[in-house]
């Protein structure tokens, strides 16, 4: 067993930062088609409301009309609004929103390869083909990081599914108890969630599969539960801060630049690069935030016996450090 201490969180974020900052060029050309194909997917949302907006305050489009009265008491017939189709159905941007969050997952899965190709000190000596290896690989591991990834959101979606399912049919006088009991579901959730944080991390370094990578990151939990838990939720805080931050800041620029859109007639212009903007602020910090898991990732496998550790993987993870700059 080594005796590999567990940093603090600030440490680890310190050591993430150092991370990306060294090796940003790459990460950028790696992040940038899935930035891209994020904001064209919340597009269609875009044109929706332009057009909304353009039909609602269109000069012309609002009029008041008189229909004479035959008979007293007669009752004149309103005509049927006209409802126009929008640009975009909604089964089409439905389906744009679940392709948005796929894209949003396979963040993670693209920063995870490019930060075990950059451990292991190989790379391609031009960007674009480096970018390239790493979606190679990513494609690769793809059906296998989806497949973890549900199987670790599945424990606690399904206390969530019975807590509705029962709430449906529980009495109005146990309002109180069901609430507390929501809050549990909610604890154990949470808890579920820190005991299979490190699955798609096992899946990536460890060539964990399935069952054996949520096993493998329940393993690296025991007998240091609160200590990974506490350091987890600190990332977790910091990402959600930055993204509380972002998302502030670009609803008051959608709010200063919106009606300069309206004016000009380039309203879906503006809210898809406010939205690309913000998608590319939420991508950084979900890179962050994986580089700074990544780093105490390492640390645990340091502290696992040595049987249980492969050659290869032993070798691409060193314990926490600044990872190599990359030449451009």
């Amino acid at each position: 067993m080594s005796s590999v201490r567990l940093k603090s969180s600030f440490i680890y974020l310190a050591n993430a930062v150092n991370d990306l900052r060294g090796n940003w060029s790459v990460l950028a050309v790696v992040l940038a088609p899935l930035l891209l194909a994020a904001a064209l997917c919340l597009l269609p949302d875009a044109l929706n409301l332009q057009y909304r907006l353009a039909t609602t305050f269109e000069p012309g489009s609002q009029n008041i009309s008189y229909t004479q009265v035959d008979s007293v008491g007669a009752t004149p017939s309103k005509p049927a609004p006209l409802q126009e189709p929008q640009p975009f159905s909604p089964w089409v941007t439905t389906a744009l929103h679940l392709i948005f969050g796929l894209l949003t997952l396979l963040v993670t899965l693209v920063t995870l390869c490019s930060l075990k190709r950059i451990q292991a000190g190989v790379r391609e000596p031009a960007i674009i083909g480096e970018a390239i290896e790493v979606y190679r690989r990513s494609i690769q591991l793809a059906p296998g990081f989806i497949w973890v990834t549900i199987l670790q959101l599945l424990a606690p979606a399904l206390g969530l599914f019975l807590f509705q399912q029962a709430s449906t049919y529980m009495p109005a006088s146990i309002g109180v108890w069901a609430y507390i009991v929501l809050v549990l579901m909610i604890m154990l959730g949470a808890i579920v969630y820190a005991w299979l944080y490190f699955a798609q991390f096992a899946l990536i370094f460890d060539g964990k599969h399935s069952w054996h990578a949520l096993l493998f990151s329940r393993d690296l939990m025991r007998k240091r539960f609160f200590k990974v838990a506490t350091r987890i939720v600190v990332f977790l805080a910091v990402w959600s801060g930055f993204n509380s931050w972002a998302a502030g800041a670009f609803v008051v620029v959608s709010l200063l630049f919106g009606p300069v859109g309206v004016v000009t007639g380039f309203l879906g212009t503006t809210i898809f690069f406010v939205d690309l903007a913000e998608i590319g602020v939420n991508f950084a910090t979900t890179a962050f935030l994986v580089a700074a898991g990544l780093r105490l990732y390492q640390d645990l496998r340091e502290r696992q016996p040595a049987e249980h550790i492969d050659s290869a993987a032993q070798s691409a993870m060193q314990p926490t450090a600044q990872l190599p700059q990359v030449a451009l």
